[in-house]
């Protein structure tokens, strides 16, 4: 893959930026095909998207899991955190599977799809995320052929604003990776997002699941860090006292989001340098 574009497979995806509004009626009608064939009703695997306000954003998300090849039963929910927006219109329209939770925050988000979940294997994905088409099988693999591996999480790269390329986020992609190799010794579990993870479904929910102290809203959220416990975090530690927590490597299992998070702090390279501040200040807990 190119450092300045994104793969090939995401451009049937992204639909050239257009809004729900603008799709054709022949373009809804594929996406509702394929989420039928992704609504079993005795499924192998569960993938469990909590939405907020993303009326533009999750037919994208949606059109990219349900064009993974997988031979494994699949259900793909979303749970409907108190939308505001027309994101429950833009569900129904599209017959996906979904839950509407009224309490706000991805705790409570996530621990509804948790429950709502029939799949031996849970995964976790986002509603401004892009899923690559052997995403599925790549990430259940470890856990199917090896018992005791009982979650895992993947590799993700940034989706750069319009007009932009991928340059400066691969640079910024790099410096993440050293930190990732240098937590994976220590605190493995500040490694694992959300929109990239995997566990057996039985460990979540006979451990409280995503349920944490705090919670965390969707706006204003830099990630996981080591004072706020994430419902993310939280479940990978748990896993982790279960058996094997393993990182997904293979390129093919690499997913693309959104880099609106970073473009936050004003512009890529603002974000770039408040993180490094923050993860040299913490360095030495890792040792």
């Amino acid at each position: 893959m190119s450092f300045f574009k994104l793969p090939s497979w995401t451009k049937n995806h992204l639909f050239s930026g257009s809004k729900f509004a603008d799709l054709s009626q022949d373009e809804i009608a594929r996406l509702k095909n394929q989420i039928q064939k992704f609504s079993d009703p005795n499924p192998d695997i569960s993938v469990v998207i909590p939405v907020w306000n993303e009326q533009d954003n999750i037919f994208r998300t949606v059109s990219s899991i349900v064009s993974n090849t997988t031979s494994l039963k699949v259900e793909l929910i979303i749970i409907n955190n108190n939308s505001r927006d027309n994101t429950q219109q833009v569900l129904d329209e599209l017959g996906v599977i979904n839950y509407f939770q009224t309490l706000q925050g991805t705790p409570f988000a996530r621990q509804l799809g948790l429950e709502k979940a029939k799949g031996k294997y849970h995964l976790c994905a986002d509603a401004d995320t892009l899923y690559p088409p052997n995403w599925i099988d790549l990430m259940v693999d470890p856990m199917l052929k090896n018992q005791k591996v009982k979650g895992v999480y993947g590799r993700y790269s940034f989706i750069p604003p319009a007009g932009q390329n991928r340059m400066g986020f691969w640079f910024y992609e790099l410096f993440t990776s050293v930190i990732i190799k240098i937590r994976k010794k220590k605190r493995e579990y500040l490694n694992t997002y959300g929109f990239n993870m995997g566990f057996e479904t039985i460990i979540g929910l006979e451990n409280d699941g995503f349920k944490v102290a705090g919670n965390r809203k969707y706006d204003g959220v830099v990630g996981n860090d080591n004072v706020n416990e994430a419902e993310d975090g939280r479940m990978a530690r748990i896993v982790s006292s279960k058996g094997d927590l393993v990182l997904v490597t293979h390129p093919k299992a690499k997913v693309f989001t959104s880099s609106r998070r970073l473009m936050d702090d004003g512009s890529l390279w603002q974000a770039f340098i408040k993180r490094i501040k923050y993860q040299l200040s913490i360095l030495k807990e890792f040792r």
